[in-house]
């Protein structure tokens, strides 16, 4: 009875199943937010991290309820929560540029803006391959220290660009175009947050190798 009962459980590998598929939807709300912010079809990518977005709110849902009715988890099952709740901040913030963007009917963007998109995109990636990498985490250990620190010089790098681009915006429209510089700013406000919820990812992901080697 104990075994049939166990066999209903959600079983270890799920949580891998579900990190990656998590990822998924992360890499292709970056992608959309990054083709939006080139100018393409920027409603229609709008659309696409929505969508992405709940379906991300689902499956963070279901690691959560895994979490609650296994017996046996991969690893603690807090670092477990914080991992899929992080990787789900990360997500969220794209969500959130897209209202400012929707909010202010913005139709296109500053090169500096683009190039921050482009480094959402890195890390997204990068967190795509780390992810799968968990189940293993011992044997791969060394590569996942790696890609951690590729994520924060992508933060760094981000930091610069975002520092670059409010000053860029102050001398454009020091002239009176207050209303330019607030978006403007805001939407790098936001492209900021959502490399520094990636930087999240990457230390929770530290954490869990520290703890499990």
């Amino acid at each position: 009875m104990l075994g049939l009962f166990r066999k209903l459980l959600p079983r270890e590998d799920a949580f891998f199943e579900m990190f990656v598929r998590h990822s998924q939807t992360v890499v292709g709300a970056a992608e959309a937010l990054n083709a939006l912010l080139s100018g393409n079809d920027i409603e229609g990518n709008c659309k696409r991290i929505v969508d992405l977005e709940n379906e991300a709110d689902q499956i963070t849902y279901e690691v959560l309820q895994a979490v609650r009715l296994s017996f046996i988890t991969p690893f603690d099952r807090n670092d477990i929560k914080d991992l899929i709740q992080s990787m789900d901040d990360a997500i969220d913030m794209m969500h959130k540029t897209v209202k400012t963007i929707r909010l202010f009917e913005q139709t296109s963007f500053d090169p500096l803006m683009q190039q921050m998109g482009t480094e959402v995109v890195k890390a997204a990636h990068l967190i795509a391959q780390a992810v799968p990498l968990l189940d293993k985490v011992g044997t791969n250990a060394t590569r996942l220290g790696s890609i951690a620190q590729e994520i924060t010089s992508i933060e760094d790098r981000s930091d610069d660009l975002h520092d670059q681009g409010l000053k860029d915006l102050f001398l454009r429209h020091s002239g009176g175009n207050s209303m330019g510089y607030i978006i403007g700013s805001e939407i790098y406000g936001q492209l900021e947050k959502v490399l520094d919820r990636f930087e999240d990812v990457a230390d929770e992901i530290s954490g869990i190798v520290i703890e499990n080697v």
